[in-house]
């Protein structure tokens, strides 16, 4: 059987930390959370990125998902269904709007 190294409290806390800025990483926050409800309506008709994704029948719940989707269409689809100029332009708006929370 393994024993556990006890680690102090400061410790536990700083591996959290870390866990948690990992997390709050913008290549690691999920789709929904980048494109919120709010961020949705404020830039589109959709109340949600999925709904946004169904509409051009893009299948995606990754950022690499997002990546594998031709530009072209994509930038297309932005244009016609939100208020941005191309897909680019939707990610960083979205990206410095979650950074600003």
């Amino acid at each position: 059987m393994k024993k556990h190294k006890l680690i102090s409290f400061d410790e536990l806390l700083k591996e959290l930390q870390g866990q948690k800025t990992i997390e709050e990483d913008p290549n690691h926050i999920s789709l929904e959370k980048l494109f919120s409800e709010s961020f949705m309506s404020k830039h589109s008709s959709f109340k949600s990125f999925g709904e946004f994704l169904d509409k051009g029948n893009f299948q995606a719940k990754t950022h690499e998902d997002v990546n594998n989707i031709s530009g072209e269409l994509f930038d297309r689809h932005v244009v016609r269904e939100t208020d941005f100029s191309n897909w680019e332009s939707m990610l960083a708006t979205a990206t410095k709007e979650y950074a600003g929370k």
